[in-house]
């Protein structure tokens, strides 16, 4: 079969989020339960036939226990084993799930396959965040030789070098909850979010439950750095062997306010070739223009988005202008404002319906959703292009950039 000229998203839906916590509205389900019933909710909206989706990509950071499989099989069987497609797993840390579209596009614009199921599932309640460990994390040699530092102490760092406040960074979480709660009284995100029902059909969650729309900086003020103990325990020391140029001291100015919550969900986005979304009555909803994937230096880590933007760009042959909405990954305060500053981007074209800080961030699944807020928002703005960024842990970023497809 020759090569296919695009991969088009033909429909994005997720979960809301829960408190990945015990007690969290969605603590209580299974993961591979979140992401079957998600295909269940892709089947009534498209009436596609599960027998028509030739594979299923899941992103997943922490694969093990009740996570492991791959998920995304198991989920499927829960649907119907006779009609059930294969599955692959895959993890990419932060950006699992946008990388599951990335393969996704990659697939059907190769020309071997023609709709591909993809997305992602992380719940934090009941497979706790680095439950299924790591070398560059764990193994003490790994770590000291790749001058490793956990993720908040490379937080602290960017603010520190660019010089980013704690009032900066309160400032912008506090727009994050704001945006959030708009966003939701609004109906923003009534589209794309599939309500969570436990098995009597009885509603657990219907919307993100970290929101706190009375969230002021004045109220994050109170906060205590959370990563200061960390960096007096050595991680400061190993950093500014590589920066210490640039910065006599670490600041340590992020919170539990100002950096992403810890969440429960599951997304899937439908991604097909032109020929099957016609063969099969789908509504494309836009086309998957360019993908990228990038590497940045390692203790740092977090500061690749704007590389890995300027890549898809790059791949799609458009200047940065030409995009009309930016959906930057929450990780930490510190993230986006190093985006802004690197790129010059106008914030209100930004995160404009808030994003992890908080409604949270629920690893493997959060750049799928990423995707869905974003095409959403391209169609009620009436945007013609909009790119999705994450930075991603061990010094790497992705980015996709979609072209809206009017109705």
């Amino acid at each position: 079969m020759p090569p296919v000229a695009d991969a088009l998203l033909c429909e994005a839906i997720r979960t809301p989020r829960g408190r990945g916590r015990t007690g969290g509205a969605l603590a209580t389900i299974k993961p591979a339960r979140l992401l079957a019933d998600l295909m269940q909710a892709l089947h009534r909206r498209t009436g596609l036939d599960p027998a028509a989706i030739e594979d299923i990509v899941i992103g997943c950071v922490s694969p093990v226990g009740e996570q492991g499989g791959p998920i995304g099989r198991t989920a499927a069987l829960l649907n119907g084993r006779d009609s059930a497609p294969p599955s692959l797993q895959i993890d990419r840390f932060c950006a699992s799930g946008l990388e599951a579209i990335h393969l996704a596009a990659q697939k059907v614009r190769s020309g071997w396959e023609e709709v591909v199921l993809a997305g992602g599932v992380e719940s934090m309640s009941r497979v706790p965040m680095f439950s299924n460990g790591g070398a560059w994390q764990f193994d003490p040699g790994t770590s000291a030789a790749l001058d490793y530092v956990p993720q908040g102490i490379s937080a602290d760092l960017i603010a520190t070098l660019g010089g980013f406040s704690r009032a900066d960074l309160d400032r912008y979480a506090a727009r994050s909850h704001r945006l959030a709660a708009q966003a939701w009284d609004e109906g923003r995100f009534t589209r794309s979010v599939v309500p969570v029902s436990d098995e009597f059909g009885v509603v657990l969650l219907a919307r993100d439950e970290a929101i706190r729309a009375s969230t002021t900086p004045e109220s994050l003020a109170t906060l205590a750095p959370v990563f200061a103990e960390a960096g007096r325990s050595g991680f400061d020391a190993v950093a500014l062997r590589r920066y210490g140029d640039r910065a006599a001291a670490i600041e340590h100015e992020h919170t539990a306010g100002n950096s992403s919550a810890i969440v429960d969900g599951a997304a899937l986005a439908l991604v097909a070739s032109p020929r099957a979304a016609a063969a099969y009555g789908l509504t494309p909803r836009a086309r998957i223009v360019s993908v990228a994937t990038i590497s940045c230096e390692p203790t740092i880590m977090l500061t690749g988005p704007a590389l890995a933007a300027r890549k898809a760009l790059a791949l799609a042959s458009l200047p940065l202008g030409a995009i009309g909405l930016f959906e930057v990954n929450e990780a930490f305060a510190s993230v986006v404002l190093h985006f802004l500053a690197e790129t010059g981007v106008d914030p209100d074209r930004v995160n404009v319906n808030g994003g992890a800080i908080a409604m949270g961030h629920p690893l493997g699944a959060t750049g799928a959703m990423l995707v869905g807020t974003l095409v959403d928002e391209m169609d009620r703005r009436g945007e013609r292009y909009g790119l999705a960024t994450l930075c991603i842990g061990a010094g790497m970023a992705s980015a996709a950039i979609l072209e809206r497809i009017a109705a």
